[in-house]
């Protein structure tokens, strides 16, 4: 059958026409319809975040969809990570600030290594950005701070201070008779930082002279709060609580004002003996209870206790931390002592959670344990006294593998804490 051109000609255009005419008004229905759809939602970033190190972004961040950041989602867990490297070092040395404690001040003193100045901690599932002390003083106009515990609580306000000082140094405003308790203030922003010294956070008499030689055990008593911190405790705005390693001492404990028993008793060997876990539960029981069950409308941090790295023997038996890097996770045990409060202060903690939730209480768990475990090449060593081999470098020194260096790894806590209180 014989097909007429001009009939297929005009076939043709006729469907080019067609297919034209449904191409256009699709094109024009998709423009007005996603022209009148809202912008998506996107994390509101006011700073720009630090990148992670590549072997953590290959196994995280997949491509720019995958990125999760700390305060989008909630969902980062800041205290599961790595130590990774960090060439930019320090925010701070000890020439910078001069806050540093003599006994944290490890390069004056004349630690010979700097390897240890140039790692950060990198959360595994979320980046977290450098601490930003101007943002810091720029959200904190007019708020109060307290840390509030032992002397890892006066090291870790020393750091936080310096960290501060590249934007204003703050001024000491107060100070008890022996130097442990302070009040700064920065004038520019209304903002007062202070340290509380309540070892136990609890009613104690302590018998120990400034070199922490005791002549007495400690009289401890269980039930009853710190009035240093208690009576203030409604003027803080921010707190960061935590005790600890003050229990593992010689004590005699008080209960309803009669003797409960004791731990490692020096004086009456006719006490019972408790053990330190005993009475650390029943303190922290009375302290979170107090803190949950108040109408404290800042936000607290407990902070969990953290490790001392002696290896070789204690602190008394030639104990030492020559280490100079950190190390991996797996590779160091929690010694006993510490995994005796660890456990305490986690379930203490889950029990108060609910019911500070419950009271509107803005209650969180600084859980630098983990973290903090990774760095035994953080510690002053031998290097708390200034410089100690200089006359005999066989010389046999008091060694210090529980405080940290300034700077060191305790500035990484600051990160963590920006995160978590102004970006959280």
């Amino acid at each position: 059958m014989r097909i007429d051109s001009s009939f297929n000609f005009n076939h043709k255009n006729y469907l080019i026409k067609l297919l034209l005419t449904v191409f256009f008004s699709v094109l024009a229905f998709r423009l007005l319809f996603f022209h009148s759809l809202p912008p998506p939602i996107s994390p509101l970033i006011d700073e720009p975040l630090i990148s992670a190190p590549s072997e953590i972004s290959q196994q995280v961040f997949q491509n720019e969809q995958d990125k999760v950041s700390p305060t989008d989602t909630g969902k980062c867990d800041y205290f599961d990570g790595d130590w990774v490297r960090n060439p930019l070092g320090p925010m701070y040395t000890n020439e910078t600030c001069d806050l540093i404690e003599s006994h944290q001040n490890c390069m004056n003193n004349g630690r010979p290594d700097r390897e240890f100045l140039y790692w950060k901690w990198a959360p595994r599932d979320c980046e977290l950005p450098i601490f930003d002390p101007q943002r810091f003083l720029d959200m904190m106009r007019g708020k109060v701070w307290a840390l509030i515990g032992d002397s890892i609580s006066r090291n870790h306000v020393q750091s936080l201070l310096c960290m501060l000082s590249k934007v204003e140094k703050a001024v000491l405003v107060y100070h008890d008779e022996e130097y442990k308790s302070k009040i700064w203030n920065f004038p520019s922003y209304n903002l007062t930082m202070s340290v509380i010294w309540s070892p136990f956070l609890a009613e104690a008499a302590i018998f120990e002279d400034i070199n922490g030689v005791s002549s007495s055990d400690v009289q401890l008593h269980v039930d009853k709060l710190d009035s240093k911190w208690t009576d203030q405790y409604l003027n803080f705005d921010y707190i960061i609580i935590s005790t600890g390693k003050w229990f593992v001492k010689s004590a005699i404990y008080y209960e309803n004002n009669t003797i409960l028993g004791c731990h490692w008793c020096t004086i009456n060997k006719n006490y019972t003996e408790i053990g330190f876990g005993v009475a650390y539960r029943k303190v922290l029981t009375n302290v979170l209870d107090f803190i949950s069950s108040s109408d404290h409308k800042g936000q607290i941090l407990f902070r969990t206790s953290t490790p001392d790295h002696f290896e070789n023997g204690e602190w008394f038996s030639g104990g030492t931390c020559n280490r100079t890097e950190p190390i991996k996770e797996g590779q160091m045990e929690i010694k006993n002592l510490l995994k005796i409060l660890r456990d305490v202060e986690l379930d203490e903690f889950e029990k108060a959670a609910s019911k500070a939730s419950k009271n509107g209480v803005n209650l969180k768990l600084l859980d630098l344990t983990p973290l903090s475990l990774l760095r035994p090449d953080g510690h002053p060593g031998p290097y708390r006294q200034f410089q100690p081999f200089a006359k005999d470098k066989n010389a046999k020194v008091q060694t210090d593998c529980l405080h940290w260096c300034l700077p060191g790894p305790i500035d990484s806590w600051n990160d963590i804490i920006m995160e978590m209180v102004v970006s959280g």
